[in-house]
């Protein structure tokens, strides 16, 4: 059994993706070139176990063993050194994604599985990076990580078959369900979803409704859990329109972004994690994401 995950970037998923490894039962490192990312990224992880003890779901001793088992680092040399699992979670940049992965390939023990947490991005020129890209594929997981089940577990063109049962095993440790998928622009989730929220942001964009009743409409008319407005503002407007754009280089003009939403990144709106959105939020603690939005 692989003990020890490695993730790699403390924002919003990678302290979740930590959370679900220590959660897993893994020794767990999180790796981030901010101390104070780290620091917010631990107390983000403390502030959901503290919320489980609360709940009645989890016992204070367990909580208190849970929390032992995170360690955080800034150097990437001492937390990928002997690693068994390493889950890249940096931003949707594919420069930043590919020269983390190259630095990742030198430091790493030449058997440690390499996953990448992306929701759009090629894997197979990610995988480019890395000396053995048999031993990489993609993981993707979804946001908050620590209530949704699901991870995409992505093969990319040299994905050993060794290396997909490998995620697949830590993501059940997890307690995730998978899903395998072979790469394709967006995979399953991602290149749905993107589709629903750009019509949405044109049917904003063109008054057919309001935000409100847009989201309404799909949580009680179609049971989805969220709207698609109150979705891309916890996932982040700037990611999801980088994953339009992938997809409308990758695809087609179907998908090209929404001039609405374009508005809304330039405009700084980026979501939850600023406090502005489609929506505007009240200031609130970095675990407390579930306090309703006000429409503008």
């Amino acid at each position: 059994m692989r003990r020890t995950v490695v993730v790699i970037g403390a924002g919003t998923m990678g302290h979740g993706i930590a959370h679900a490894a220590m959660v897993g039962g893994y020794a767990t490192r999180l790796y981030d070139v901010s101390n104070e990312a780290l620091d917010h990224a631990r107390a983000s992880i403390e502030d959901i176990v503290q919320r489980g003890v609360e709940l009645g779901k989890l016992e204070a001793s367990a909580a208190a063993d849970l929390v032992g088992r995170l360690a955080t680092h800034s150097d990437l040399a001492m937390a990928v050194g002997d690693a068994d699992v390493i889950i890249e979670a940096a931003p949707e940049r594919i420069d930043l994604k590919v020269s983390l992965l190259a630095q990742i390939d030198r430091l790493a023990p030449p058997d440690a599985v390499i996953a990448t947490n992306t929701s759009a991005l090629s894997i197979t020129e990610m995988a480019a990076a890395v000396s053995n890209p048999r031993r990489m594929a993609g993981m993707h997981f979804f946001n908050p990580v620590h209530k949704m089940k699901l991870v995409e577990i992505v093969e990319a063109l040299e994905s050993a078959p060794e290396t997909l049962d490998a995620i697949d095993d830590v993501a059940r440790r997890m307690g995730k369900e998978t899903v395998r998928v072979r790469e394709s622009p967006g995979f399953i989730t991602s290149r749905i979803n993107a589709m629903i929220g750009n019509e949405a942001f044109f049917m904003l964009q063109e008054g057919v409704a309001s935000a409100r009743d847009i989201d309404t409409a799909l949580k009680l008319g179609l049971n989805h859990p969220m709207g698609p407005f109150e979705l891309v503002d916890l996932v982040g407007l700037d990611t999801r329109l980088s994953v339009l754009e992938f997809l409308h280089r990758s695809l087609g003009e179907k998908f090209r972004p929404c001039p609405l939403l374009v508005q809304h990144v330039h405009a700084g709106r980026l979501g939850r994690k600023v406090g502005r959105g489609v929506y505007d939020y009240e200031p609130q603690s970095p675990a407390a994401a579930t306090r309703p939005p006000t429409e503008r």
